[in-house]
This record gives structure tokens, C-alpha cells and sequence, in this order.
């Protein structure tokens, strides 16, 4: 092969991995994204919910050690075919899903309202249990993110030391750093159309949205989420073709002697692979395995790569959820502000790390040492992020009393106030109403509403008895349809929390690419795809799938209202303690970092 030729094989594969990982990472951000758009479209809980994002790794944890020892010594360009093939049909699985269920009906009374609603019993709100269709169908969603980590497993490890062989030592990290600058447009561009689809209705198409009495900002709003899959499915079926026509191996660039002669036996083996059986190359499994973990400084950089690991998968999958609740943002908007704002600042704070490694040509010591100051101040500056805070929205019974002078703790109770006594309303039904004081009711039932005027979106309830016994005679009596916003001071602390964020994002992603160049410099080359490999299935396997969980139980712990499926049994969250939440979430990463 000439050099012309050589040179075009290597960009060609720099371009299609590059592309690769833009469309994995683009439907692994999306599925972060549209986390809380399942968890009420199935009716689940964060603990849940985190289970069936942990499925991901647990796909990876089957097939990924083996994927990447085996895969370097078979042909990776075909691996990696085969994987994005198979992620492109576990993405198809996920959104086929929804076309399986039936369309979404969520709890309301404006459908049965009429202009005299005189104390609505209990009967009329809840119909008979009926088991809803598709009830059990987050099992395929659990399923096709699972078959999506498995397709995932060949692309990373398995490209990353496909280009490091045949590239020059120098120019291997900024390499990396530009496949990882690239690959950051993917989240990016996840997050967006996470928020996209979050704004459109899940049944759009279907339903006459003028019958939609909910909002974005509603607990009960689930957007179109199975569009995104389909979308990235089509990215990642594409992205699997030009990798079936790549060689087996690259050209190695000319004039890097040193790196030629550490490759030989790495070259020697590549060639005789086509001798080699399936039995030979799995002897050399357990030898190499402990040859590696043998290593002390890829042992201790494993270790921490774990507990860095624990903490930022936990926060990266309900950032999103955690700026809905704590600040009262809407899902699309909290997607839209981790698209435009965080993923930049960390795509260039790691384009700056390689580009520093490659200037300064820092060593291993000196790459080791500006990882960890540069996570210890982003872990500081985490902190501090979760000093800012709002507090929680007044909604009657559950976080003050009906007569809005002081804080309660909710009991079932605490509903019930002598204003509403004798309206026959539902402890479990959430319709919420908003009064002109900022007080949020449960249901216009609750705030002892006997009238309604309007139709749909703007129903306005009046004569609402809890509302008069609260204030002074003269004042409105009416509420209106949703829940109050945050006061106007959270919008300040919001805009503070962003600003913490981003600087901590930015300052976390530099150290990025000197670790992981630490990693793969710090044992032999034939040991690179496996040390990768391991690095990746170890701090998924217990970073990546008990994180959700547990953080979604801590999520569930402060929940004040659940709702109630038809034939019984805790559903979704409709709102949380935001205090509990901020405390929770900070303590828990406080402990794993």
C-alpha cells in the first residue's frame, strides 16, 4: 500500500469511527433525556427507572472483556460493524414499543366536568379496574437497552487501539482527543432532540390537542420519547456500513521507528491471527488478565476511575429530572439548557487536555497529576452546586397547611381540611389548581370548587370554599388549571446553579484525556483493547448499574404524592420534597467522591 493510499484508509477510518461514536452517544444522551418521559409513560418509579437504564450496562458486562480481548486479534473493522448493527436494532426495539401500547390516558376530572361540579365523589374520578394495555411493555425497553450495550462493546475499545497502533506516538493523543470532541457533538445533539421530542405530545398525530388539558411543565406530560429512537436507529444502521469494507489492519505512519519496533509483535500477531483458533487466543485470556490487573498504576487508576465513575453516572442520568423539581423546569427546557450549555464546556475542556498533552508532552506522571486536580476541583465546585436551591412550591395538605401560615409534614391527613371535608374528594387523585395567593391545590375537589367555567387547558374553577376560608373576604375565590410556578427568586438561584455546572463540567473534562491516555500508555501495547476493555466493564458493571438505582431510590424516598394505578399498586411521582431531594442527591455524591 502507497502512502497516498495509506493515508486516505486512515482518515476514512478516523471519519466512520468518528461518526460511530457520535450516533451511539447520541442515543445513549437520548435515553438519558427522555428518562422521565418513560418513567410516567410506564407509570414507574426513579427506582425503576434506573434499573431499566442500568440494563445498558448490563449488556456491556456480558459480552465486553471478551469482545475486547478476542477483538484485537480478530478483525475489529467488522466488529465494530456487527456492534453498531445491533445497536441500531436495539434503539428500533425501544421505540417500536410504544406502537404496541395503547394510546395514553392520564388522571382527570376535566373530561367529566360539567359547569356544576358540587363536591365530585369518588366514584365518578376512578372507573373500575381495568388492566391498562401494555402495562407490562417496559420489558422491551429494558430489553433493547440491553441489546444496545452489547452492540456497543467492539466500538470503543476495539477503535480506539486500532488507531493507536498505526498512528505516531506524539499525534496519538490529539487524535483521541479529537474522535472524543467529535463524539461529544453526539450528546449534544441527543440532548436536543431529546428536547425536541419532550415538547410534542406522546400520541401526536392521534389525538386532538385542543383535548389536552396538560402542560410540558405538567407531572402527567409524557412527550413523543419513542421519536428520538427511531431517529438514532437510522444514525447508527448507517454508521455500520463503511466499517464492513475497511482492512484488517491500517498502514503505520512513516517515521515513527520507536513505535514500529514496540508494534512488531503486535503486527506479527495481526498477521498470523488467520492461523490462530478460537481455543489458542481464550488460553491467553486469564495470563493476560492478570498480567494487566498485575500492573499497580493501571490498578490504582482503575480504582479511581470507579469511584469517579459511581458518582457521575448517578447525576448524569437525572440531572435533567433534578433541575424539573428543584428549579420548575420543564423536561424539554432542562434538555435544551445540558445540550447548549454543559456538553460544549466539556467538549472543548477535552480538546484542551489532549491539545495540552501534545504541546507540553506531558508524561505519565504529569498526566496522572493534572487528572486529579482537575477532578478534585470539579468535585469542589459540585458542592457547591448544591448549595443552590428553592424552595418547595406551597401546594395545601402537603408541604403548608390549607391556611398557608406554616409548613406541614404530609400524612394522608393532612389532605383533608374542614373546607373540604364533605366533598366526597379522592386522597390519590392529582388534578393540581392554582390560586392567585401561589397556593397550589391537589384538585379543584380539594380546594372545595362547586363551578367551572372554560373549556380544556384554560378551565377555570370558582366559589372554591378552601381558597375563601383561607383569605380575606373580597378576594378571588377561583383557581385555575395547574400547578403554581416557583417563586420569582428561583429563577436567580437557577441561573447560579447553571453557572456552577458549566465551570464544573469544563473543569472535569480537561483532565479526560491525560488519564486516558495514562491508561493505555502505562502497560504493553498488546494489552491495550484488553485494558480498555476491563477499565470500561469494571466501572460500568459497579458504577453503571447500581448508581441509577440507588440513586433513584434516594430520588423515591422524598416523594410527597405518588399516583395511584387503577387496579392499585405506587405508579409515578407527581411531586417531591425539593429540600429532601438537594440533600439526598448532594450527600450521595459527598459519599462516593
Amino acid at each position: 500500500v502507497d502512502n497516498t493510499e495509506a493515508k486516505l484508509v486512515d482518515r476514512l477510518f478516523i471519519v466512520a469511527l468518528s461518526f460511530a461514536c457520535f450516533s451511539k452517544a447520541l442515543i445513549g444522551t437520548y435515553m438519558k433525556s427522555s428518562i422521565t418521559q418513560i418513567e410516567r409513560r410506564f407509570d414507574l418509579s426513579s427506582t425503576h427507572i434506573g434499573l431499566i437504564d442500568g440494563s445498558f450496562e448490563m449488556g456491556n458486562l456480558l459480552f465486553l472483556a471478551v469482545v475486547s480481548h478476542f477483538g484485537a486479534k480478530l478483525h475489529r473493522p467488522r466488529l465494530i460493524a456487527v456492534g453498531c448493527f445491533l445497536m441500531a436494532v436495539g434503539a428500533f426495539l425501544t421505540g417500536l414499543t410504544h406502537f404496541f401500547m395503547g394510546r395514553y390516558k392520564y388522571d382527570t376530572i376535566i373530561q367529566i366536568v360539567t359547569k356544576s361540579i358540587s363536591c365530585i365523589p369518588n366514584v365518578c374520578l376512578y372507573g373500575a379496574c381495568v388492566r391498562e394495555s401494555g402495562s407490562n411493555m417496559w420489558i422491551y425497553v429494558f430489553l433493547g437497552n440491553a441489546l444496545r450495550g452489547i452492540g456497543e462493546t467492539p466500538v470503543t475499545p476495539l477503535g480506539i487501539s486500532y488507531v493507536d497502533d498505526f498512528a505516531k506516538a506524539e499525534n496519538s493523543p490529539f487524535y483521541i482527543a479529537c474522535l472524543q470532541t467529535i463524539t461529544l457533538l453526539g450528546p449534544m445533539f441527543g440532548f436536543l432532540l431529546g428536547s425536541y421530542c419532550a415538547k410534542l405530545y406522546v400520541d401526536i398525530g392521534y389525538v386532538d390537542m385542543g383535548n389536552v388539558t396538560i402542560t410540558p411543565k405538567d407531572a402527567r406530560w409524557v412527550g413523543a420519547w419513542w421519536m428520538g429512537f427511531m431517529v438514532s436507529s437510522a444514525l447508527l444502521l448507517i454508521s455500520s456500513i463503511p466499517f464492513w469494507f475497511l482492512p484488517r489492519s491500517l498502514p503505520k505512519q512513516e517515521g515513527d521507528k520507536d513505535r514500529r519496533e514496540n508494534l512488531d509483535g503486535t503486527e506479527d500477531a495481526l498477521n498470523n491471527n488467520h492461523n490462530l483458533k478460537l481455543t489458542d487466543i481464550a488460553k491467553g485470556f486469564l495470563p493476560s488478565l492478570k498480567r494487566l490487573l498485575g500492573t499497580p498504576a493501571y490498578f490504582l487508576l482503575l480504582c479511581g476511575s470507579i469511584l469517579k465513575f459511581n458518582s457521575f453516572i448517578g447525576l448524569f442520568t437525572f440531572k435533567a429530572k433534578y433541575m424539573e423539581q428543584q428549579f420548575g423546569q420543564s423536561a424539554s427546557r432542562a434538555n435544551f439548557l445540558i445540550g447548549v450549555l454543559n456538553l460544549p464546556a466539556v467538549a472543548v475542556g477535552i480538546f484542551l487536555g489532549g491539545l495540552l498533552m501534545k504541546r507540553y508532552k506531558l508524561s505519565l506522571v504529569s498526566g496522572a497529576q493534572l487528572s486529579f486536580a482537575t477532578s478534585f476541583m470539579a468535585y469542589l465546585l459540585l458542592l457547591l452546586q448544591f448549595g443552590t436551591k428553592c424552595d418547595n412550591i406551597p401546594v395545601a395538605g402537603l408541604t403548608i397547611s390549607y391556611n398557608g401560615t406554616q409548613s406541614v409534614s404530609y400524612n394522608r391527613e393532612m389532605l383533608f381540611s374542614e373546607c373540604n371535608r364533605d366533598c366526597s374528594c379522592s386522597a390519590e387523585e392529582w388534578d393540581p389548581v392554582c390560586s392567585d395567593s401561589g397556593i397550589t391545590y391537589i384538585s379543584p375537589c380539594m380546594a372545595g370548587c362547586i363551578s367551572s367555567s372554560g373549556y380544556g387547558k384554560n378551565t377555570v374553577f370558582h366559589n372554591c370554599s378552601c381558597v375563601s376560608a383561607s383569605y380575606p373576604a373580597g378576594s378571588s375565590t377561583s383557581v385555575r388549571l395547574g400547578q403554581c410556578p416557583h417563586a420569582k427568586d428561583c429563577s436567580r438561584s437557577f441561573t447560579s446553579y447553571m453557572a456552577v455546572s458549566v465551570l464544573s463540567s469544563f473543569i472535569n473534562s480537561l483532565g479526560a484525556t491525560p488519564g486516558y491516555m495514562v491508561i493505555i500508555r502505562c502497560i504493553s501495547p498488546e494489552l491495550k483493547s484488553l485494558a480498555l476493555g476491563i477499565q470500561t466493564l469494571v466501572t460500568r458493571t459497579l458504577g453503571g448499574i447500581p448508581a441509577p438505582v440507588y440513586f433513584g431510590a434516594l430520588i423515591d424516598s422524598t416523594c410527597l404524592k405518588w399516583s395511584i394505578k387503577k387496579c392499585g399498586g405506587r405508579g409515578a411521582c407527581r411531586i417531591y420534597d425539593s429540600a429532601m431531594y438537594r440533600y439526598a442527591m448532594g450527600n450521595k455524591c459527598e459519599s462516593r467522591m
